[in-house]
């Protein structure tokens, strides 16, 4: 049984180069994250590759649309066989539970998440497209609407983790993206933390791609990870 709390986020846009990478992961050490790049050039191919593999897999396509094209897209990944799949939680209630009906109809049903706050935007650039407050206040908004909506839980950065398990209760998943291990690059993400302070802070999966992916070792770097907190 798979007990990982990391999905390797697979930030390749060619398929052979994203095997070669999987071929050497152990599908009961991690979970892998299918994202727009990946599965933009290789399509639903290959996701069910990696199922038929034995991995879990993450299709994080953020889904936002009307609700019937969302609930037909969200069926389309349940028969793939995803693990887990995303929608856009500022798509609103209407789309949300449109989700959840279209998932519901399948003995096995993937978890269905909810996108709040991208971890790479600023409260300034929330205050560029019409959210108000800090992106805590948005993130915190927009999960409890996908809680009542039905959804299993949502995406968020590490820094909100805490106000949610406050809000959401310990039941409801939290995924986080933004985290890096101690002394990695932070590229692109801005509200960021490492493993163990996002573990510790309530986190349930840890999203990590590119200090594995691009590391020297791959397995080396998921190991070291994988121990920092197994403990906690």
């Amino acid at each position: 049984m798979n007990k990982s709390k990391i999905i390797i986020a697979l930030d390749f846009n060619d398929m052979g180069e994203a095997l070669s990478f999987v071929l050497h992961l152990d599908p009961l050490k991690c979970r892998i994250k299918v994202g727009k790049e990946l599965f933009t050039s290789a399509g639903p191919k290959l996701v069910e590759r990696f199922v038929g593999m034995g991995f879990d897999v993450f299709l994080d396509l953020k889904f936002h649309d009307i609700p019937n094209t969302v609930a037909k897209a969200c069926a389309a990944a349940a028969e793939l066989g995803v693990w887990m799949v995303n929608v856009h939680a500022s798509g609103g209630r209407s789309m949300m539970s449109a989700a959840r009906e279209a998932i519901d109809q399948y003995e096995k049903k993937p978890l269905l998440v909810g996108v709040t706050v991208l971890t790479s935007l600023t409260a300034t650039e929330l205050h560029e497209v019409g959210i108000e407050g800090t992106p805590e206040q948005a993130v915190n908004r927009l999960a409890r609407l996908a809680q009542s909506s039905g959804l299993d839980g949502v995406v968020c950065s590490p820094l909100e983790t805490t106000i949610l398990r406050e809000s959401c209760g310990t039941d409801y998943l939290l995924v986080t993206p933004g985290v890096r291990p101690q002394g990695s690059s932070q590229n692109d993400q801005t509200r960021i933390m490492t493993p163990e302070d996002a573990i510790k802070n309530g986190a349930d999966y840890l999203v990590i791609g590119r200090p594995i992916t691009q590391a020297d070792n791959p397995a080396v770097a998921l190991e070291s990870i994988s121990q920092s907190i197994q403990s906690l």
